[in-house]
């Protein structure tokens, strides 16, 4: 069996109105994250880290922020067609770890509607997906409440 490992970081300033969606799940904020998706910064980490863990480049190689085809998509759907790539070249999923860095809102009872979808997406149970949150006590974009970071790092094996 053949093991890889990806990690993926991405980040997004928030922006007045809007949905504020993590891991496929809105939640209620008077901000929304700024970008040309949905801005969902949890599932863009998770879709680098799978992209780099089969050697496919990045997120913007994929879905260029260009592209008005992208517009407003739901991150959702690009991680299941990383998947998809993924499972072209022999690639499975095996584990995943994910950490959301925001001062607010608060994010610990979301975690499991976006661990749900999230494992339902990469195709694996829900015990093999782990996501939390940390604050930066403060300090930086995300300790100002500019915005949310994530990062992730996934396992793939293929036979």
């Amino acid at each position: 069996m053949s093991v890889r490992i990806g990690q993926g970081v991405d980040a997004h300033r928030f922006r007045d109105g809007g949905r504020l969606v993590l891991g496929g799940v809105e939640i209620p904020h008077d901000q929304g994250l700024e970008a040309h998706s949905d801005g969902d910064c949890l599932l863009h980490a998770v879709t680098d880290a799978l992209l780099g863990a089969i050697g496919a480049g990045d997120l913007g190689r994929h879905f260029p922020d260009d592209d008005p085809a992208f517009a407003g998509i739901d991150s959702r759907k690009l991680l299941r067609h990383a998947v998809s790539l993924a499972a072209e070249a022999g690639w499975q999923a095996v584990n995943l770890d994910a950490t959301l860095i925001a001062q607010r809102p608060r994010l610990a009872g979301y975690f499991g509607p976006m661990r749900e979808n999230t494992a339902a997406d990469l195709g694996v149970d829900p015990v093999a997906v782990n996501i939390k949150a940390t604050t930066t006590e403060g300090m930086g974009f995300t300790g100002r409440g500019e915005g949310i970071a994530a990062m992730a790092v996934i396992l793939v094996a293929r036979e």
